[in-house]
């Protein structure tokens, strides 16, 4: 197998290749092709293109890796690749730019690699097992300027249960901060890596959701924790500061459990 970091250079040029295929698209967003899943959770042309573009780039430049998408699935089991083709398709088709491409590589339930695109905003996230934040191929520190001034970001789902998600909600702005909600995990990630946010915390989601954002929100030097429902088996994430995990244990006790990417 090849050195991690020329896999996360194939990895960033297939996404790199993907992000211009996704503008296209988007360029034409209110004339796309789209169904809905369920409710609040659609599908889009531009969602099956893009990921058979990157599965077949991935067959190419990884031969006989496993690989899992959104759209189309595949088997999670081991190592593997998993992609999010549009992660927030619903800001894609309103035309907001809070819409990315996730990709990761999994190993054993955890992500190691993960590079997740902004297309929008001209922007390409890229990290490893020890490589630090790389924004366009360069290094990118974590900043977080006012640090009195706590934002974070909480992620939703249409599963979850709505009442516990409000109290959820109303507990973290009572204990200080300003919460936002993207619809889009891997671009929530990408602003907590950067600094924008404390962190992101979502009691429902996926694997194609978190895992890309969750490799950098780890390389930017946040805490990571991954874990599953005890009953659903359906994944959760809390990935942020000190201070905000700190604050959020007494809501939500299940992070207290040691998931940490460390």
């Amino acid at each position: 197998m090849m050195a991690a970091d020329q896999r996360l250079s194939q990895a960033t040029a297939i996404i790199e290749e993907a992000a211009d295929r996704a503008l296209h698209f988007f360029a034409a967003h209110q004339t796309v092709t789209t169904h809905a899943k369920g409710v609040q959770d659609f599908v889009s042309e531009a969602d099956t293109t893009v990921e058979n573009f990157i599965r077949k780039r991935l067959a190419e430049a990884f031969p006989g890796e496993a690989i899992v998408g959104e759209e189309f699935g595949g088997q999670s089991d081991g190592a593997y690749w998993i992609i999010d083709p549009i992660d927030g398709t619903s800001n894609f088709l309103r035309g907001s730019p809070l819409w990315g491409i996730s990709l990761g590589f999994v190993r054993d339930g955890r992500p190691e690699l993960g590079v997740v695109a902004m297309p929008v905003m001209g922007e390409i996230y890229a990290a490893a097992d020890g490589t630090g934040l790389l924004m366009n191929g360069k290094p990118l520190a974590r900043t977080s300027p006012l640090e009195d001034v706590r934002v974070m970001s909480l992620g939703d789902n249409p599963a979850e249960d709505f009442d516990d998600a409000a109290r959820f909600q109303v507990g973290l702005r009572r204990a200080g901060w300003v919460v936002e909600a993207f619809h889009s995990t891997s671009v929530s990630l990408v602003f907590a890596a950067r600094g924008i946010f404390d962190g992101h915390l979502q009691k429902v989601t996926t694997m194609w959701d978190i895992a890309g954002g969750a490799v950098l929100a780890h390389e930017a030097g946040l805490e990571v924790r991954i874990g599953e429902d005890s009953e659903s088996h359906i994944p959760w994430i809390a990935a942020g500061t000190p201070a905000l995990l700190t604050a959020t244990e007494p809501l939500w006790p299940e992070i207290r459990t040691d998931h940490s990417n460390d």
